[in-house]
């Protein structure tokens, strides 16, 4: 009697659960498949980063790549088009479950199969999106990792109007086609105007536009850089056109940091990939994306760059100084 795969890890989820992590770990033959849709270039020093810490998370969980798992890898490159190219090859080869990074990512995963298993990594809207019925119960063929709740949008206004005072406009630049610029326009709306900001919605798509919103924004404005894998490729271009027009930036992620760019309030991203391990494993032994809650972030890292600041002529005040988990000197 043959036993469709699927149907055999429904049978057997349960006793698989209880396996002891070696014996899952002996198994020789990769007959499980794992697919991975990354929205990032592969050669992206970040990629790796946080592929490293998914693989390091399956592991401990006895997941093996070329001894009881095969893993298909495809990378977008923050190009719309290859997204849903991907997408179709990945679904074709029948995976066991998907790893989906980034909204647009999940998306155009999830336009090509209502059945497959998926779960989504740096989503920020999953029920606006249409991903998920509700948090605690997605309902459908995916679960995963919540990036960022709307409310984060109010704090990063408030640390550029607390490090630049004078601030009369913020332009919020992200590309709509690789991020959900909408959901971060409306947050950013809703509380602008308490802050005594006026939002400029900016949306780019290559690196001319990036130009152009930047230089829009001299000489009051400041410069909200929301999670975008466009962004993320072209951030040496928005960190460099920061400092060359003296505009202060906040960013989503601590790497943009790192290179440069002023300050930062986010998740720790290797954190997030190692999240969404854990519900790869779940599903692979047996269980339903539909019953696996949405995880929320519960840490979040300030970073802050007073090399940058110094040079943008900005005194770093005691509080947002004191709250920084790095401080880049």
């Amino acid at each position: 009697m043959t036993i469709p795969r699927r149907q055999f890890v429904k049978l057997l989820g349960g006793a698989a659960a209880a396996w002891p992590v070696a014996t899952i770990a002996q198994q020789p033959d990769p007959r499980w498949r794992v697919g991975l849709l990354i929205g990032y270039g592969e050669d992206d020093p970040e990629t790796q980063a946080r592929l490293a810490a998914f693989r390091q998370a399956l592991a401990t969980r006895g997941w093996f790549e070329g001894r009881n798992i095969r893993v298909d890898y495809r990378f977008a490159a923050g190009s719309r088009d290859k997204y849903y190219a991907f997408a179709k090859e990945l679904v074709a080869l029948q995976p066991d479950v998907i790893l989906a990074h980034t909204t647009p990512v999940t998306a155009a995963l999830q336009q090509e199969s209502r059945t497959i298993p998926i779960v989504f990594v740096n989503v920020s809207d999953p029920i606006g999106s249409g991903f998920v019925a509700s948090l605690a119960r997605p309902g459908r063929n995916l679960t995963g990792v919540l990036q960022y709740e709307a409310g984060i949008v109010g704090k990063w206004l408030a640390m550029l109007k607390e490090i630049s005072p004078r601030l009369a406009r913020v332009g919020l630049l992200a590309n709509p086609k690789t991020t959900a610029y909408d959901y971060f326009v409306r947050s950013a709306e809703a509380v602008a105007a308490s802050l005594a900001l006026v939002l400029v919605a900016s949306p780019v798509e290559t690196a001319a536009d990036v130009e152009r919103a930047v230089e829009s924004l001299v000489p009051d404005g400041g410069l909200l850089v929301p999670p975008d894998a466009s962004t993320t490729a072209d951030r040496d271009l928005i960190i460099g056109l920061a400092a060359r027009h003296r505009i202060p930036a906040v960013y989503a992620f601590g790497f943009m940091v790192t290179a440069g760019g002023l300050m930062s309030y986010g998740t720790n991203q290797a954190d997030m990939f190692r999240l969404s391990a854990y519900y790869v494993d779940r599903i692979l032994r047996g269980d339903r994306p539909a019953d696996l809650p949405v995880q929320s972030p519960t840490k979040f890292e300030t970073a802050i760059n007073l090399h940058t600041a110094k040079a943008l002529g900005l005194t770093v005040p005691p509080g947002l100084l004191a709250a920084a988990d790095e401080v880049i000197e």
